[in-house]
């Protein structure tokens, strides 16, 4: 057994605050045969159990020990497509490597640097396709779109996937920055659906460009609804309308998508000075770590709890520090200061910790102290909710899809059907527990399983 686990790579902590090239390089494989070699092989593996969509962990793992590395890629993609993608922004701590038995005593195997070995390291092998006759359509290209295309085209469907933007790979490709996700991973296992015969069709909003009931009228048997959760969630204080106030979802949109802060880019970005970051979730950092890139002298997160609390991977809140990021902790936005229409800085006031709250952690409590921050930037990283447009033209057409009081809609967690026949939801727009990647792909998997007991 190696007696550490294997530490990948990184690209000096300097000279990647200007540059959007990943963060982390792979294992080696001389790495990889030494991590592997942790694994327990355990007959109970709590890893799995971890995992929401069942990755057979123990069995990819014993395969890199014997040197098998097509058979490591064969195991992990006959549960998941994205191994590239899991590999690198999974929250593994939380779910399979915060279930390894060696993470008791010690460090957890890691189990997200091997599997993004792998994923990088093998090919997807073309599986022969019984054509079923019957159509499924997927609303949203991102982590559950393509999860449930996968295996809805495996199972013979004709599968064509609707996305609203240009470019294919939802919050995967506008959300998550090229330093986390290489533009290079997401295209190739995008690639791999076209070449099973997935349609992808761009530029098309579903409830504007064509609508569910139109959907159905064109032959499809059935409907995965998963467009994402794109609606900003804003702090609703004084001044969040200035100009150089902006959403997570919006500047992170504008620089990954669309190129924005950097040279010769047509819709570009006004870059000040000092950037406040609000929130600190992942999104939060990305948004951070974008900030430092993009040319702010100054990038800093505020976050009305302490540090203990934040949500944000720990890798990713280490990555930010070590990129100059600052944190300033118990801080609330109160309102954001003008000059001439233009953010001039930014009041908070000073909380401290009370009671838990319904998510478990303790609720910050104002003080009555009042500090303001010279800041000419503010990214709001809140969250998001979920568009209303599918629901709201559903509803014109007699379609009532049944939402819950925040918009979401409301699906049967285990085959995440809907109150309507045949149309099913999932990932963000529809969310059973946590919202990141892994959590949408395992969506997909279950609806695509039961759209494929019902077409059966």
């Amino acid at each position: 057994m190696a007696a550490e686990r294997q530490k990948v790579q990184e690209q000096d902590k300097i000279e990647r605050r200007s540059n959007f090239e990943p963060v982390e390089n792979n294992l080696t494989p001389e790495q990889v045969k030494l991590e592997a070699s942790r694994c327990l092989n355990c007959k109970n593996p709590r890893c799995v159990q971890g995992c929401p969509v069942n990755i057979q962990i123990p069995d990819f793992i014993k395969a890199l020990k014997e040197d098998n590395l097509e058979e490591a890629g064969r195991i992990i993609r006959e549960t998941s497509m994205l191994p590239s993608v899991c590999g690198r922004v999974c929250p593994q701590e939380r779910q399979c490597e915060g279930n390894c038995i060696l993470g008791i005593k010690g460090q957890a195997v890691a189990i997200g640097a091997l599997e993004r070995y792998v994923g990088d390291n093998t090919k997807a092998e073309a599986p022969e396709i019984k054509p079923s006759g019957k159509k499924v359509a997927v609303i949203g290209s991102g982590c559950a779109g393509i999860t449930a295309a996968a295996d809805l085209r495996k199972a013979g469907h004709e599968v064509v996937v609707f996305e609203a933007l240009h470019k294919l790979g939802g919050v995967l490709r506008y959300g998550i920055p090229p330093f986390r996700l290489p533009r290079t991973i997401l295209d190739r296992e995008i690639t791999n659906l076209k070449s099973m015969g997935v349609d992808f069709k761009t530029n098309v909003i579903v409830g504007k460009s064509i609508t569910l009931k139109q959907l159905k009228e064109d032959g499809f048997d059935a409907i995965f609804i998963c467009s994402g959760a794109g609606l900003p969630k804003m702090m609703r204080i004084p001044g969040e309308n200035l100009n150089g106030v902006f959403s997570a979802n919006e500047f992170l949109t504008r620089v990954n998508l669309m190129g924005a802060g950097r040279e010769n880019c047509a819709t570009p970005l006004k870059i000040g000075k000092k950037a406040a970051i609000i929130g600190g979730g992942n999104v939060a950092m990305d948004a951070a770590r974008t900030a430092v890139r993009v040319g702010f002298e100054e990038v800093s997160i505020l976050y009305r709890r302490t540090e203990k609390e934040l949500p944000a991977r720990l890798e990713e809140i280490r990555h930010a520090k070590e990129e100059g990021v600052k944190f300033k902790f118990l801080h609330a936005p109160v309102e954001i200061l003008e000059k001439d229409g233009y953010v001039d800085g930014m009041k908070f006031e000073i909380m401290e910790l009370g009671e838990p709250d319904a998510s478990g952690r303790r609720r910050p409590v104002g003080t009555g102290e009042y500090v303001t921050e010279d800041v000419d930037t503010v990214i709001v990283a809140l969250g998001t909710g979920p568009n209303p447009i599918i629901q709201r033209s559903a509803q014109s057409e007699g379609l009532e899809i049944i939402t819950d009081s925040k918009g979401y809609i409301e699906v049967d967690p285990e085959n995440r059907s809907t109150n309507i026949p045949c149309i099913y939801a999932g990932g963000d727009v529809a969310p059973v527990g946590e919202s990141n990647a892994i959590n949408a792909m395992g969506a997909g998997k279950k609806a695509a399983k039961a759209i494929n007991e019902l077409l059966k």
